[in-house]
């Protein structure tokens, strides 16, 4: 198929762009300037905000692999309009141009924080929706203005490995700290458990939810993950069995985020047959630590 990816040269969108060559289907980078994508091949300028470029983006294609959005919780609770515009409104401009140009599969990119704080753990689909802040809400509300499509949502848990370039994420932080000997500042006393997916195996949740599109008949949820909570000790402690040097740490008061996060990939695992085979977190750590600007060793 031919697969437009929004959000391509984004951190898990370049990822997908590779699955999706990978698996013999044709992705057609969407960016929202010119400019080299991580993957060879024609790229689409358009943007999220701009409808006349979204309505060319999607000329000619047989699918989209909705990856474009804003994804930090924290930033949201300070800008909960531009997240809004961005994921939910933005979202239904390309639902929009898809709808006008006769395009009706998608996977969509939303996340396993629409949950919010579950008595229930590890979380699945059957849980009921309590988004803990605004980035959660807006990708829920995407999430709802996919129903008329056929559309695959995975709800992903913490991506994470490869060359990750956002430095405001745990790892990539305790990495820079055990090259530079920086402190590692965590909120409370470093227990918090959560949930972290390889790149490549979300990358591939991805490539494998395009393939399953032909067989679907209504809008259907996954949530992918690990199924594994490592909390912030563990992650310190992988990292410096990996890198052989010490993450100093610097605590501070908790954060109010829940104490655990874990999913239940199983759905997904049955019905797209799909898994998490690169997700140990040594191997996470590993594969970040290789790709590790080698500017800071």
């Amino acid at each position: 198929m031919r697969v437009l990816v929004t959000g391509a040269n984004g951190y898990v969108g370049r990822a997908v762009v590779a699955a999706l060559r990978g698996r013999g289907h044709e992705p057609i980078p969407m960016v929202r300037a010119p400019g080299r994508v991580g993957e060879p091949g024609p790229a689409r300028v358009a943007d999220l905000h701009d409808p006349p470029s979204l309505r060319e983006a999607v000329r000619d294609v047989d699918a989209v692999c909705h990856l474009a959005g804003r994804t930090r919780a924290r930033e949201s609770l300070t800008d909960p309009l531009g997240y809004f515009r961005t994921n939910a409104t933005g979202t239904l401009s390309l639902l929009d141009a898809m709808d006008s140009a006769g395009v009706r599969r998608i996977v969509f990119a939303s996340t396993g924080s629409v949950y919010g704080t579950p008595e229930r753990r590890p979380m699945t689909e059957d849980l009921p929706p309590a988004p803990p802040h605004p980035y959660a809400a807006s990708k829920l509300a995407a999430e709802l203005a996919l129903e008329s499509f056929t559309a695959i949502t995975l709800r992903m848990l913490n991506v994470a490995g490869g060359s990750d370039p956002d430095p405001t994420r745990l790892l990539p932080r305790a990495l820079t700290a055990a090259c530079c000997g920086t402190a590692l500042t965590v909120n409370g006393d470093g227990s918090a458990v959560r949930d972290y997916l390889h790149i490549a195996d979300a990358a591939d949740a991805f490539a494998t939810a395009v393939d399953r599109l032909p067989e679907v008949e209504r809008a259907v949820t996954y949530t992918v993950g690990s199924g594994v909570g490592s909390s912030v000790k563990d992650v310190v402690a992988a990292v410096e069995r990996v890198t052989g040097r010490p993450v100093p740490l610097e605590y501070r008061p908790a954060a109010p985020e829940p104490a655990v996060s874990i999913s239940d990939p199983s759905r997904a695992m049955a019905e797209l047959e799909w898994s998490p085979r690169r997700s140990e977190l040594e191997e996470i750590v590993r594969d970040a630590w290789t790709a590790q600007d080698r500017t800071l060793r």
